[in-house]
This record gives structure tokens, C-alpha cells and sequence, in this order.
């Protein structure tokens, strides 16, 4: 479930291993996590905890650590460099920061100590969730208006930004609902900005969006990861923007629809099944196996590319097999102990209860699916097919399949990694046009 540097594999790049309490960057502290994340990169994993703290020790393994160095190689490319830790406050707690740089997208290594100087959070994010969440103000979109519309969240408002068309409306209206990962309004990828593209051209053709950050993104410190659902993540923050975008008096309310990308999109008829006044789900590159499936085929087909040995890649599918055994016989009210892939197994097991395909075979409401030709993440025979098949004559739904495109939409690469996504392009304009021409087409709810 990351996607990671936009994608399918939580486990990768939103590596989040404890919820630390007050931070006390020190010198002791930053001897201690440089130490630790040298002995990780260098691959001396069972040097890695000798400063954890218990409640870090017990879940951070030398396995699990190996385990998941080679998953950041095999999604973020070959390993770099790895700097030095600095000194950052991030969501208002003060911690250690070191950027992790690969071959395909850099990384940034977060440390927190105890009062005693042992490493009580040790976590790993897409360099961009560093950075300040008060972004540059948002550039000027010809022929749109935009304004800012903060989303409420329990842990504090999401910066937000409502694009409208030039006119007095009401207008029909899109809530941007971004993939896996940490990502901010615009779901940027390196150099691109997809839903930013979309809020601009979508607005030129009369229809208007909300898109906003992830709670992984603007609140990342604030999370408590044993607690943390996919529901946490993207369902319960996207019902609340689609309430607060149904509100607003330039929106007509019987049309506001919802427009999931990647993970987003396989949470879509989730969204619509607890919000049924949604005029329609929009989904773009839509997963429709189970997400530990699709991180199976990516350990192979990544891992090759990346020129891992057999052995690796085994030892990789191995570990997704017994995640999957360990989820298909857990009880639902007593979550595994322990974590996967940096992630908690509550946060496995809600991911192992969406059954998206079959929640959109018993929903109403209208559905268009759209997937890129080129798409390495998310399978164009073995998803986008598995759609077709399995809402084969549903009433109200409709297909797009675009050759050459990838993952974002975008003109698609020639490595089938992620490092294509560094390549600056838009999204591809029949794509925008195929949406606005559905969402206008649709009778109000």
C-alpha cells in the first residue's frame, strides 16, 4: 500500500513506528539516531536498536528492519546517501530530521528520544511531508477562482482549497480524495501535480473541486499509530469535506461528487456507501484486488527491476504470504499485536475488511473507472479487468482504458518505476475532458 512515492505500499515510504510523546532533541539523541540510521543503511541490522527504547525495541526487530530497507530499495530505488540529523519542529513536536537520499525519490528519516536518549520513534516519509504544511500561496488558475477551505479533522483543520469556475453557479462539484502515502492538496508526485491539474482544468469546463491535505501530512506527529485505521487515513476526513464542499452556497448539493486516485479510489464506494447524497464516485486507477496482493506483484516486478536477487524477492513474498495468513484468521475485535511493514497490524487488518468491488456491486450510485494503459501499480488486466467483469452491466457506469498513460495519468515511462513519475507532465487532457463531460452528464440526486 504504498505508493510510495505515490502508491500502493503503506508500508513503505509511511513507515510510522511509534507515536512519541514530548520530544528532546539533545546531544545524546542525535548521536544515538545517527548511529542507528548509519548501522540501517549499511545494513548492519542488528546494530540498528541498541539505543531503542523498549516500546521501539519490541517491534523494531533486525528482521523487520531488513525487511523493510529492502522495501524503501525496491519503491524509492537504490540507496544514496543518508545526511545528517538536524533539529525540525513538525506538527508542533520537536524533532530529529535526516534526508535518506535514493536513485528514484528521496526520503527523510524522523528520530525521537525519551527523556533518557533512547530512540522512542523512528519512522521514514516522502521528503516533501517535511517540509513546512504552509505552502507557497496557491498560484493564480486562468479562468478559476480559488480560495482557501480548511477540513476539519480530530486532529486539527486540513488546509484546503476550493476551486471554482468563473460564473455565478451553483455548480456541480469533485472532492479530490489522494492515494496512499502523505500527500499534500495537489497529491504532489516529484515535479507533478496531478489534482492540481485536475482543479484547474476541471474548473475551465465548468465543474468545481475541493481538494485538500492528507491527515498523514499536515498532522503526521500527531497520529497515534497503534489506534490508526485506513478509515483514519482516508475515509473519515473525506466524508467530512464532502459535508463541508455540499455546504457552500456556489455548490449545488445534489451534485457534489467524489473522485478517488489510487488508494482513494478503492476507498470510493466505501465513501459512497456512509454518504449515499453523493451525485457519483469518480475512480482513477482503482485497486481491485486486496492491497497485500497488489504489494506481492510490485515485491516481484519492482524487485527485478531493481536488480534484487531471487533470494530477496522470495524472502519479500514470504513475508506478504504470512501477513496475509495472519490476517485471514484474525478477530476483527482483538487486532494482532505487533506491526507489518512499519505499519500496525490494526491498520492491516482495516485494510484486510474493504471489500471495494463488492460494496460497488450493491451501491446505486453512478461510477466511472478510469485506468492508465501504462500503469505499473495498479494492473490494468488484473484490476481494471476485474472491474469491467465485475460490474458488467451495472446500470449508470462507465469505463475508460487510456494506452501509454501511467499511475498519474500522465505519459508513461520507459523504466516502469517510480522514478518515471520525476519526468515534470500534466495530466492528460482527454482524461480531465472524459471526467467533466461524466460529472456534467449526470442528473442530480
Amino acid at each position: 500500500m504504498f505508493k510510495r512515492a505515490t502508491g500502493l505500499t503503506v508500508a513503505m515510504l509511511g513507515m510510522v513506528l511509534t507515536a512519541p510523546a514530548v520530544a528532546q532533541p539533545a546531544a545524546a539523541c542525535q548521536a544515538h539516531g545517527q548511529a542507528a540510521l548509519e548501522a540501517w543503511t549499511q545494513g548492519r541490522f542488528d546494530q540498528v536498536g541498541k539505543d531503542f527504547a523498549p516500546v521501539v525495541a519490541g517491534k523494531l526487530t533486525p528482521e523487520m528492519l531488513r525487511q523493510v530497507w529492502g522495501q524503501l530499495q525496491s519503491q524509492a530505488g537504490s540507496f544514496r546517501s543518508l545526511g545528517a540529523l538536524a533539529p525540525r519542529s513538525l506538527g508542533g513536536q520537536d524533532v530529529l530530521v535526516a534526508m535518506l537520499t535514493f536513485s528514484d525519490a528521496p526520503l527523510a528519516a524522523i528520530i525521537h528520544c525519551d527523556a533518557q536518549a533512547r530512540i522512542d520513534g523512528f519512522r521514514v516519509v516522502p521528503a516533501a511531508s517535511v517540509q513546512p504544511v504552509a505552502a507557497a500561496p496557491e498560484p493564480a488558475i486562468a479562468g478559476a477562482v480559488s480560495r482557501a477551505m480548511p477540513v476539519p479533522s480530530p486532529l486539527g483543520l486540513l488546509p484546503g482549497t476550493l476551486t471554482l469556475p468563473e460564473g455565478k453557479g451553483p455548480f456541480p462539484a469533485v472532492l479530490l480524495v489522494a492515494g496512499s502515502g502523505p500527500h499534500d492538496q495537489d497529491e504532489t508526485i516529484g515535479p507533478n501535480k496531478p489534482f492540481r491539474d485536475l482543479a484547474a482544468a476541471l474548473a475551465k469546463a465548468g465543474v468545481a473541486t475541493l481538494r485538500y491535505d492528507k491527515r498523514t501530512y499536515a498532522h503526521a506527529a500527531q497520529i497515534d499509530a497503534k489506534a490508526f485505521t485506513v478509515d483514519d487515513e482516508v475515509t473519515n476526513d473525506a466524508l467530512a469535506a464532502a459535508r463541508l464542499l455540499a455546504q457552500q452556497p456556489s455548490i449545488d448539493p445534489r451534485r457534489v461528487f467524489v473522485l478517488g486516485h489510487s488508494l482513494g479510489a478503492m476507498l470510493a464506494p466505501r465513501i459512497g456507501q456512509r454518504d449515499p447524497r453523493l451525485a457519483g464516485l469518480i475512480l482513477l486507477a482503482a485497486p481491485a484486488r486486496p492491497l497485500l496482493e497488489i504489494s506481492a506483484q510490485q515485491v516481484r516486478e519492482q524487485g527485478q527491476r531493481s536488480h534484487e536477487t531471487a533470494a530477496q524477492i522470495a524472502a519479500s513474498e514470504q513475508a506478504i504470504l504470512a501477513e496475509q495468513k495472519l490476517l485471514a484468521a484474525a478477530d476483527p475485535r482483538h487486532p494482532p499485536v505487533g506491526s507489518f511493514g512499519g505499519m500496525p497490524q490494526r491498520y492491516w487488518l482495516s485494510l484486510h475488511e474493504v471489500h471495494q468491488v463488492e460494496v460497488a456491486k450493491k451501491s446505486s450510485m453512478p461510477m466511472l473507472i478510469l485506468q492508465g494503459g501504462g500503469d505499473f501499480q495498479v494492473s490494468p488486466t488484473l484490476d481494471f479487468s476485474r472491474w469491467q467483469q465485475a460490474l458488467a452491466g451495472r446500470p449508470q457506469t462507465d469505463f475508460h482504458l487510456y494506452p501509454g498513460l501511467s499511475h498519474l495519468f500522465m505519459p508513461a515511462g520507459k523504466t516502469e518505476t517510480v522514478a518515471d513519475y520525476q519526468t515534470p507532465a500534466h495530466v492528460d487532457a482527454k482524461v480531465i475532458a472524459d471526467i467533466a463531460a461524466w460529472v456534467k452528464a449526470q442528473p442530480a440526486r
